[in-house]
């Protein structure tokens, strides 16, 4: 089971490329995923982006909330590394306005670290 996980060196060497960056439960940025993440706002937001980049306006009509609320789902979002600034567009009115889109890193959350033996716990041999 130990084999399915990446070691430390694929987790380093995945990270910056695009690929599945893996994160211990302990570790402070899985928290902020799970954070962020613990709202219903949140995550429409984010899996609306994953339709599409768009504005904070735009995503505030997708999701049916405040542009307020969205704007600061789409900061938590971006602290934690699960959204991006994707360029700049103008409004009908020569607005400009920030477009956002989805972090191009994958983010998988374990319990234990890989590698951990299974053979250890019951019913795992």
């Amino acid at each position: 089971m130990s084999g399915l996980l990446p070691s430390e060196t694929d987790r380093r060497a995945s990270e910056g490329d695009g690929d599945v960056r893996v994160l211990p439960l302990e570790d402070d940025e899985a928290a902020r995923l799970i954070s962020c993440l613990a709202s219903d706002t949140a995550r429409a937001t984010l899996s609306a982006l994953h339709d599409r980049s768009a504005t904070a306006s735009e995503l505030a009509d997708v999701v049916g909330t405040s542009l307020q609320n969205v704007r600061h789902h789409l900061e938590n979002l971006q602290d934690a590394g699960l959204v991006r600034v994707a360029g700049t567009r103008y409004s009908v009115k020569g607005r400009e306005m920030t477009v956002y889109a989805p972090a191009r890193d994958s983010f998988v959350v374990c319990v234990g670290e890989p590698g951990d033996a299974d053979a250890d716990r019951p019913g795992f041999e």
